[in-house]
């Protein structure tokens, strides 16, 4: 059984913890070490490794002090080269091509986002479970077989979106809000974009659904995990922010 701990959710800091009970994996690394190792209690030892999305601040911020901690980094060789990551703790991995880490068989995959080279992650373990870890993409046109965990995010929906700039009196910060939704909509994962993924694909065996990543602004908790349980029938969680 897969056991996922969020530890940062938001545009302040991104990084998850999963464990099949045999190897513990980080996921993202964008908050500092000292955060990271206090939400672990410590036990950033059992850390087999860290996969990193994409090269951008909230996700990356704390690469390098966990390669110093003697953690190796797993991401794109464009991640890498944009975050200013470099020395033999960086794995640098292709889309396409799998790779093992104790337990976990990890298939990399290529995401839509305004990044150097994204990349979402498939991991499945010895056991038969799979779980999709993907953020920071518009779309994923990939489809997927006998998913049990979802790690995905949920950032926006673009309801919410229109009511905030239309409610937005001050000209001057409504043509910021609309220059703002022109980038969301090619680079994050909407409440509608979720609902299109789901439908096509297998969530047959599907055991649990995270919502990560939402906006401060352009999200609603209660409605994103309302709609997701409604339309799938498991249980959903929202990744505190």
């Amino acid at each position: 059984m897969i056991k996922i701990t969020p530890i940062g959710s938001s545009s302040a800091g991104n990084a998850y913890h999963i464990t099949d009970g045999e190897t513990a994996l980080l996921l993202e690394a964008g908050l500092s070490f000292k955060i990271i190792q206090r939400s672990l209690n410590y036990r950033t030892s059992e850390l087999a490794a860290c996969l990193l999305t994409h090269n951008h601040g909230d996700h990356v911020k704390g690469a390098n002090e966990v390669m110093k901690a003697g953690i190796d980094v797993y991401c794109s060789a464009g991640t890498a080269e944009a975050a200013g990551l470099s020395g033999h703790r960086v794995n640098a991995v292709e889309s396409m091509n799998k790779f093992t880490i104790g337990t976990w068989t990890i298939l990399p995959f290529d995401v839509q986002h305004d990044a150097a080279e994204p990349l979402g992650f498939l991991l499945a373990n010895q056991a038969g479970d799979k779980l999709l870890f993907a953020t920071d993409t518009y779309y994923i046109k990939y489809k997927f077989l006998g998913l049990t965990h979802l790690l995905i995010e949920c950032n926006y929906s673009e309801s919410i979106v229109e009511q905030n700039i239309l409610s937005q009196t001050d000209e001057d910060k409504r043509s910021n809000l609309i220059y703002r939704r022109s980038r969301l909509i090619k680079s994050h994962f909407s409440l509608e974009n979720m609902k299109e993924f789901i439908r096509s694909n297998d969530m047959s065996q599907v055991l649990e659904i995270w919502l990560i990543h939402l906006s401060d602004t352009n999200s609603d908790e209660a409605l994103f995990k309302r709609e997701i349980q409604e339309l799938t029938g498991r249980p959903v969680y929202v990744a505190g922010r």
